[in-house]
């Protein structure tokens, strides 16, 4: 059996699966960010490493002692600045701890001025979001921090570091040297090598679970901890995304758009690098914040639940009665990459109500999903079915709307956690039980329901994208 962990941005997720796909045990424990000023988005890492834990007592040492690997996904681009090894204090208790400042989540836009310069260095665009610039905005402005820091982390790095002890940087795929980093580099930058940890791929091995916490919570001892990737990789394989056309929906605080294409496809709004089944090539797009927005919405109408929330939504007309909503609450990505871009209602009333700003919010995230997917194929790409993933997935209203905006069918699986999927496809390829990613997702990955667009609200549709698009033109 295999421990998958995927550590999102608000709910840190683990399961326990047989090498057929079964799930026989699932936790999840919520996660926070720090309060911030708008621009300035942190965490507690120390939280990941408590959540770990939780996990793991909720699990069980019965099931924990048949576990052969652990495999880790995780947010990002999210960076922990790390200035001391892991530790376990109190040997009794066996609790987690590794010396690090709080993590600059990849919604953190204060690099701004050094996101420039790291594009002059690049030759191309990097989004303030990225490493580079995090890590060049730390050296300038925060040069305690910077020197005392041993070496810079990802999210899902820095957990694989408190297992193991051992320190690496997850590269994702060919095609991402925009947005990492190489000798040269470095030294134009003026940043001290040392800090950045050697590379390996998904399906490498990190190293092998310390001792201490194998004893701690009844691991087999020398188990493999490996990398999964970003969680977008593993989300990727856990919807079945591995043939041209195919299209992951990865449905979370943000949501990611990620085509299976044939061959690389270079446009600047988007982004392109392998596909985790070689040799096909992923186009991908990122809105920054969809269940964020929700989340947003939800607490302003002083609702308790997302059902609530969608189910207030479902009380509206289809289009919210003219409402439109641009969902940039904390700038936005690909392919509008303005880390400035603000949120917008367009057309409020006084016949405005409570329904119509839900239906509105549901409607604008897909509308962002839209946008993604008209420049996909402006670019050559051809978008067949969207598998959807997430919590999100299994809501039949947003479905049916991100279905008749987009103009495509959408498809939710019976896994709804295509992360912890994907990455128990790659573990069992890791240790030997499928040859190839593709054939292990074939085996694993099942389609629940297909929803298909209503032709008659596509004029309806066509009008509020325009609307849209218009909106986010004028401001």
């Amino acid at each position: 059996m295999l421990l998958t962990i995927d550590i999102g941005t608000s709910v840190f997720k683990s399961a326990v699966w047989g090498f057929e796909g079964n799930r026989t045990a699932f936790a999840a424990v919520p996660l926070s960010i720090n309060p911030g000023d708008g621009r300035r988005h942190e965490a507690d890492c120390g939280q990941w490493l408590k959540a770990f834990e939780d996990c793991c007592q909720k699990t069980g040492t019965t099931v924990l002692s048949a576990v052969e690997a652990v495999v880790i996904s995780g947010n990002g681009p999210s960076l922990v600045p790390v200035s001391g090894g892991p530790e376990i204090a109190g040997r009794a208790a066996g609790r987690l701890s590794v010396p690090a400042a709080p993590a600059r989540l990849w919604l953190d836009r204060r690099a701004e001025e050094a996101a420039r310069q790291v594009s002059a260095v690049m030759g191309d665009f990097v989004d303030a979001g990225f490493f580079l610039p995090k890590i060049l905005d730390i050296k300038t402005n925060e040069p305690q921090l910077y020197g005392k820091t041993l070496f810079f982390l990802g999210c899902p790095e820095l957990l694989a570091f408190a297992l193991t002890g051992e320190a690496w940087t997850v590269f994702p795929s060919d095609g991402f040297d925009r947005w990492y980093w190489n000798d040269n580099i470095l030294g134009q930058l003026g940043l001290n090598k040392e800090k950045f940890p050697p590379f390996i791929r998904p399906g490498e091995i990190f190293g092998t679970l310390s001792p201490q916490i194998a004893a701690r919570f009844g691991f087999r001892p020398g188990i493999p901890v490996i990398a999964g990737g970003p969680d977008f990789f593993a989300a990727i394989l856990g919807t079945g995304t591995v043939k041209p056309g195919q299209t992951c929906d990865r449905a979370g605080t943000s949501e990611g758009i990620n085509v299976c294409t044939e061959n690389r496809i270079n446009d600047k709004r988007l982004m392109s690098y392998g596909h985790p089944v070689k040799p096909l090539w992923n186009l991908s797009g990122i809105v920054s914040t969809t269940g964020k927005a929700v989340e947003w919405a939800r607490d302003l109408l002083g609702l308790n639940t997302y059902d609530e929330f969608f189910s207030l939504a479902e009380t509206a007309g289809a289009g919210a009665g003219g409402l439109v909503f641009l969902p940039y609450l904390a700038g936005e990505r690909a392919p509008v990459w303005n880390p400035s871009a603000q949120g917008v209602l367009w057309g409020l009333s006084l016949s405005t109500g409570r329904s119509e700003l839900a239906r509105s919010v549901s409607e604008g995230i897909c509308y962002a999903i839209r946008d993604v997917i008209n420049v996909m194929e402006e670019s050559g790409a051809t978008i067949g079915d969207l598998r959807s993933s997430g919590t999100s997935s299994g809501i039949p209203i947003l479905n049916q709307i991100k279905a008749d905006i987009t103009g495509k069918e959408v498809c939710s699986l019976v896994q709804k956690d295509a992360e912890l999927l994907g990455l128990a496809i790659i573990g069992s390829c890791t240790l030997g039980r499928y040859s190839s990613f593709s054939e292990a997702a074939s085996a694993l990955v099942r389609i629940e329901k297909t929803w298909f667009p209503d032709s008659t609200k596509a004029a309806l549709y066509n009008d509020l994208f325009s609307k849209y698009k218009r909106t986010y033109a004028t401001i």
